[in-house]
């Protein structure tokens, strides 16, 4: 018998704390691996995201189709991107490869000279991957 899914919790119900993926099953062989994963960033999305995304995305960007689809105004459509990009953390200027390299080189020259322990470094630099922090 198929198991039901259901769209995991981005967030504590308890406490609002982002929720941690920490063990993995296989649903045909049942093997299971356990640690400390990353969710990706549409994992963490609300449902009404993931709906526009989906629609965005079917409509190959057509804002007009989009409008369309979801019976909805063009400037409703376009705070509901607006919206997205905000959830995925996108909506600032796109930053550039070069000035990624050298922030990640200023976080490993401060782990260097002991300014930053290893934990720090490593939570630093998932911070500009666009990693989820674990503190």
């Amino acid at each position: 018998m198929e198991r039901e899914t259901y769209h995991a919790p981005a967030k504590c119900p308890v406490c609002g704390q982002v929720m941690e993926v920490t063990r993995l099953e296989c649903g045909r062989c049942g093997s299971e691996l356990t640690g400390h994963f990353a969710p990706c960033r549409f994992c963490a999305l609300e449902e009404k995201h993931l709906q526009f995304i989906e629609a965005f995305l079917r409509c190959r960007g057509s804002i007009k189709e989009v409008e369309k689809e979801l019976g909805v105004s063009y400037p409703t459509v376009k705070n509901m991107l607006e919206a997205a990009l905000a959830a995925l953390r996108l909506d600032g200027p796109p930053e550039s490869p070069a000035r990624r390299k050298e922030e990640k080189a200023d976080v490993l020259s401060r782990l260097s000279k002991g300014e930053l322990t290893v934990e720090q470094a490593v939570e630093e630099l998932n911070h500009l991957r666009g990693g989820q922090s674990h503190a």
